[in-house]
Formats: structure tokens, sequence, C-alpha cells
């Protein structure tokens, strides 16, 4: 049996991971080795190690000469061969370019030299976690005799500040509450995604890191990069952390995403910016359901039925188009039903106007939790009714 690779880290009941350092530069590598502490095994190369891998969990920590192109391109093939394998690296110049590169490579997290021990050990310690050995069982590519692919839900509106991002974040713990299988919401604002913020999530992976890993992305590696909302159970896919990152995925990626998460999920719920693009359009098309979400005041009302119209001229089918109307019982002069006709569709939901909602936005908590007896929670339930229905329970308009 071969002995382990290096030193071990491990949390809780999780596998014991191996962690080593490599790099051409023995001072370098002897320096790294010695910061992460006793047992952290030194290799001068890629190969050397590779002939050490047993399956069981690795964690590698590139030194500076994996900057270089060819270097890099040795570990990206290491890494999308060996699953059980994650890395880190640790450079003298830390450049945009280098990051990118490195990301797309399936590098977790890129460090500048000289790095602080406590911060490298946080940063294997967040690798490891991510791990599994090679020899475990395998994750279930489809569902149980009875069970279909997932539904999936997108939440659009045609103007920002209409509540659709805290209407998918509620819809989407409910469901997760109600659910046996798993839920997951995926923020697909790639410039200014705020799902991790309404939720009080400190998030290590994002949809670029999804993105990055496409070519190897799998049902464990998917599930690895979402991130828990312990309260509910929900798993969530953030956003990226820098709008930068927005130019690097496209339509094609985002829907083998959700694909991908519909063989496992119960729900995929997406949240997406208030504009038609590539992306959305491809995220429409994919979705059995699509809540239009509107605000009762004029200018969102008529960027609501444009675009009703662009989805109809998209021959997108309008009965997977469910109206949602946002602070529903505003003094604002403007009649729920004169709304319907003029937008000639019917309200799916109403949703009230609660100061419970920012309160709970600025706390980071999803209001169906912390103000579960309020309207706005209330509609929720209803809403989400319409996807899990609670047997015995009235529906309310």
């Amino acid at each position: 049996m071969p002995r382990p690779v290096g030193g071990q880290v491990s949390g809780g009941g999780a596998p014991q991971v191996a962690v080593v350092v490599v790099d051409a530069d023995q001072a370098v590598r002897s320096r790294l080795a010695m910061q992460l502490g006793q047992g952290a095994t030194p290799f001068p190369s890629l190969s050397d190690l590779t002939a050490r891998l047993s399956g069981q969990p690795v964690v590698v920590v590139l030194g500076p000469s994996f900057a270089g192109t060819v270097e890099l391109t040795a570990a990206e093939q290491l890494l999308a061969a060996r699953r059980e394998v994650g890395a880190i690296m640790v450079t003298t110049e830390l450049t945009t370019e280098l990051l990118q590169r490195a990301l797309r490579a399936g590098v977790k997290d890129v460090l500048q030299a000289p790095v602080d021990s406590g911060q490298l050990a946080e940063a294997v310690a967040r690798v490891a976690a991510t791990l599994t050995p090679a020899v475990s069982a395998p994750v279930p590519t489809s569902f149980a005799e009875g069970e279909g692919l997932g539904r999936v839900i997108t939440v659009f509106s045609t103007k920002g500040g209409a509540g659709k991002s805290v209407i998918a974040t509620n819809l989407a713990v409910v469901l997760a509450q109600r659910s046996e299988r798993p839920v997951v919401l995926i923020d697909a604002d790639l410039q200014f995604g705020d799902i991790a913020v309404m939720l009080k999530l400190a998030p290590q992976h994002t949809i670029v890191d999804a993105v990055s890993a496409l070519d190897r992305l799998d049902l464990a590696l998917m599930q690895s990069l979402l991130i828990t909302h312990n309260p509910s159970g929900l798993r969530v896919l953030p956003a990226p952390l820098e709008p930068a990152f927005a130019d690097q995925i496209g339509a094609t990626e985002m829907v083998r995403i959700v694909e991908l998460l519909r063989q496992f999920c119960a729900f995929v719920v997406i949240d997406t910016p208030a504009y038609f693009n590539d992306v959305v359009l491809g995220l429409i098309e994919e979705s059995d359901d699509v809540l239009l979400v509107a605000g009762m005041d004029i200018p969102n009302i008529k960027n609501v039925k444009i675009g009703l119209q662009t989805l109809r001229l998209l021959n997108t089918p309008m009965e997977k188009v469910k109206l949602i109307l946002n602070r529903a019982n505003s003094k604002v002069k403007l009649d729920v039903g004169e709304v319907e006709r003029t937008l000639g569709v019917q309200a799916e939901a109403l949703v009230p106007s609660d100061v419970v909602v920012p309160q709970a936005v600025n706390k980071g908590e999803a209001v169906v939790l912390v103000a579960p007896k309020s309207g706005v929670a209330k509609s929720m339930e209803d809403l989400a009714d319409l996807f899990i229905p609670v047997e015995g329970k009235k529906k309310r308009r």
C-alpha cells in the first residue's frame, strides 16, 4: 500500500488530506514546506509527485516556478486527470494575467510571496475541504426510479429595483426547506450579484471557478463549488467577486452549468440582471418557469410590457411565464386589476410592501426565516405552492 505523500490535514469526519510542495528551486520548496509545518513533503517536479499518487486527497502548493506557461500547463493536466488533487500557487509577482491563467488551469488560489504562514495554512485548509478520495463511492449520475431532472426557475425583471433578488432568494429558501433533494440558487447577475451578501455568505468559490473547470466539471466537482446556507440547507453558486470576470462567462457556459445542476437538484433557481443579454436569453430558454417581477409603478409596468413583447418575439412559450407583482399593496393609485389588464397577464403572486424586507436584507437574512408570519413571508410560501404544494392549504389571493 503506497505511503502518504505528505503531511495531513483533516476536519471532523472528513478524510485526511496530504499536503505537498512542488518547485524546481530546493530553497523555495524547503521554505514553503517549513511554513506548512511537520510532514509537508517537498517535490522537485510534478512527475515525481505523480508517481506517488494513490487516490488519497492531496493539496499541492505550487511554487513560483509554475508561473511559466509550460509548468502551469503541466499542472493543469494533472488537476484535470486527478480529481482528488487540489492546488494553490505561491508566486513572487501576482498579476491579473497570471491569476486568470492559474484559475483557468484549475488552481484554487494564488498567493503572493512572501506569504504569511497563517494565510498559507488557511488556503490549504480551504482547498482540502473540497477534496474527496478517488476511491470513494461515486456521486450518482442519475436519479432513482420515479425521479427526474430538476426544475429550473429563472427570476427576471426588466427594471432594476423591482425586488427580483429578494423574491429569488426567499423562494429558493422556502423550496429548500420543503424539498428532500438539494435546491440550488445561482446568482447570474454576473457583474453586480448580491445573493451572497443577502444571505451573509463568504464564498470560497464562484461561477468563475465552475466555468474555468468546465472541461472537467462533473457532479462531484460541481457540488464542491457550492456554498451551503446553513439555516435553510439551500446551496448557492455565487456571482463573480469582480465585475471584470463577467466577460469570461457566456450563455453556453451558464447553460452547461444549469444542465449539470439539474441532474441532482430538485430545483435550480436563477437570479438574473435586469436586462436582456445572451446569458439571460439562454437561461430563459433553458428554464421550465420564468418569474417576471414587476413593481407597482408606471416605469416598471411599461418595461414589463416591453419585456413580454420581447419574449413573445423570441417565441418563448407564454405558459411558462408567471407574473409576480411586488409591493402590490402600495398606495400608489395603481390597481392590481388595472395592471393585469394592461399587461394582458394575470398575476400568479402578489407580494406586499413591508419594512421587514429592507431590515432582513441589511442583516443578511431571508425574510421567510426572520419574519415567517409577515405578509411577505406568506406570499413567498404561496409562490412556493406553485412548485411544491402543501396539502390542505388554501390558495390566497
